[in-house]
């Protein structure tokens, strides 16, 4: 039985074996048609993938960012702020510009070294390209410009201004006269006004001129009475309502400057200057040489700096003319702090005081206190002292704040030009009324504000015309002798005591010093009779 059990089981297995190449066959048949076809239909779906990336249109090329050679035209080309049509004040301010076509050259020039930089600021924040055409407003892009209500620099920026918006304002630097620091200051005060204004550019434009408080008001005044509340409709003073319709003039002027035969002389289209740390304080005379170029030329491109060397408790920069500050980083590297200064070892004398020391080298009483570690202003007779001291004569710094001043005030506006010393109590109203002369002209003189005030021991010139004609009036120095006096000088030059006492700054109970010199004004014409 076992046996016959055996033998059935070895006759299937044979059965097995004999169907088993068929089944096999059928299954492999079977998976090479389907991995053709799922082939096939991946062969599809790239057809179709290719054919729509080649009916897919091309990708246009970028716009190209306009090349300019001109500021000019790089500004006319990006001016938006609408202007008004049919508009008289605008219209006015237009006729003047085009009547004095020379301003806008003698503006080309000064405006050079600057607006390069100043565009290029206002475009970062993509503020509106009128705004570079505000200096022309303010300065006339004078860097030195200083005006009666006390705005300095081509922005012409006010000392509370200037503050609020973080311009150091001490002896050694005026940062609102400073081109780098006070271009940021104004259009951060600008993007201020913007958005005080609810994005009124005409409305802060007014009260970058007036102060935005008087805007407020009058835009107030104008709501509350059922009126207009835009810029022209506005009750404001009448330098702001003019200075608006200035600025759209010389947009309208510079959008069509073809049509009204303008030749604005070109401004290239590149960076003028850099910014070049300096670590430390410098003589302007030093760094002019280092840079290789004349130190009139670094002052301008630095009217911050009152002085003659930079201020030591900073800003410590320059702006450098592009192509010099190579060499000048150079040269400037090789010099080590103490270096960059000439320094005087002074002995201290009877009468001295930090004071009239400082004032003697031209520095601050502050600074040599510093320098010689003092802890006070108290000095004694025999100590020595350092004194930061310019390389050159005080006279070849000529656009330092004192130099500028003496040059002010030596410009001849009359025939007779008096001294005058400060008292105690004195304005400019009360010394005006003395001299019979305009009080704002004392203060012009003098490179002042009407509003300075006046500080006792102040030196100011005083102009006068005098009643003969003015070519008969001659100046004479007059050396005092033994027994002269104020009358007897006056009889002999035929002049009064009072002019005497005028002229020379005394008073009628001041005793005359044999060799003291007296300016005195003379009538030739009656000396000689």
């Amino acid at each position: 039985m076992k046996a016959l059990t055996v033998g059935l089981f070895s006759l299937l297995l044979g059965a097995c074996q004999l169907t088993n190449p068929q089944v096999t066959e059928q299954l492999v048949d079977a998976n090479a048609v389907d991995a053709s076809e799922q082939q096939t239909k991946a062969e599809q779906v790239k057809e179709v993938e290719e054919a729509k990336v080649q009916v897919q249109p091309e990708a246009e090329p970028e716009p190209q960012a306009p090349v300019y050679h001109d500021v000019w035209v790089r500004i006319e080309d990006q001016l938006a702020i609408p202007l008004p049509e049919n508009n008289k004040r605008l219209q006015a301010q237009l006729n003047w510009f085009l009547k004095h076509p020379d301003y806008m050259r003698r503006v080309s020039v000064r405006a050079d070294p600057y607006l390069f930089f100043i565009v290029e600021e206002i475009e970062r924040r993509q503020m509106p390209l009128e705004l570079a055409l505000l200096p022309i407003v303010e300065s006339a892009f004078q860097p030195f410009a200083y005006s009666h209500g006390r705005a300095a620099g081509i922005w012409q920026i006010i000392p509370g201004t200037g503050k609020r918006f973080g311009l150091e304002q001490n002896w050694w630097y005026d940062g609102r006269r400073d081109v780098y620091a006070s271009t940021h200051a104004a259009l951060d005060y600008l993007e201020y006004l913007h958005k005080y204004f609810d994005g009124d550019w005409l409305h802060a434009l007014a009260a970058y001129n007036s102060g935005e408080g008087r805007v407020r008001r009058a835009i107030r005044a104008n709501a509350n009475a059922g009126k207009a509340t835009d810029f022209w409709s506005l009750n404001l003073p009448r330098e702001t309502r003019a200075y608006v319709p200035k600025l759209l003039a010389l947009s309208q002027m510079l959008q069509h400057r073809d049509e009204y035969q303008l030749n604005i002389p070109e401004i290239a289209n590149k960076a003028h200057f850099e910014k070049v740390d300096t670590y430390s304080q410098i003589d302007l005379a030093l760094a002019a040489d280092l840079a290789n170029i004349k130190l009139d030329q670094l002052h301008k491109l630095n009217p911050g700096f009152n002085r003659w060397a930079t201020a030591p408790d900073g800003p410590h920069y320059l702006l450098v003319p592009k192509k010099n500050v190579p060499n000048f980083e150079v040269a400037l590297a090789s010099l080590s702090k103490q270096e960059r200064m000439q320094w005087a070892r002074y002995k201290v004398k009877s009468g001295d005081s930090l004071s009239v020391i400082a004032k003697r080298y031209n520095t601050t009483s502050k600074q040599i206190r510093e320098l010689n570690q003092l802890t006070s202003n108290t000095i004694r007779i025999g100590q020595h002292l350092l004194v930061p001291v310019s390389s050159r004569n005080q006279n070849a710094y000529t656009l330092s704040q004192s130099q500028r001043l003496a040059s002010q005030q030596n410009k001849p506006r009359g025939d007779i030009k008096l001294n005058y010393t400060v008292k105690s109590g004195d304005s400019f109203w009360s010394i005006a009324q003395k001299y019979k002369v305009s009080h704002r002209n004392i203060a012009k003189w003098n490179s002042m504000a009407p509003t300075d005030t006046l500080k006792p021991g102040k030196k100011l010139v005083i102009w006068q015309k005098s009643q003969a004609n003015k070519n008969h009036i001659q100046t004479v120095t007059y050396k005092v002798r033994n027994g002269d006096s104020l009358s007897r000088i006056a009889q002999k030059f035929k002049v009064s005591v009072t002019d005497l006492l005028k002229w020379n700054d005394l008073n009628k109970n001041h005793y005359l010093q044999p060799g003291q010199k007296l300016k005195l004004y003379i009538n030739v014409a009656e000396v000689s009779a």
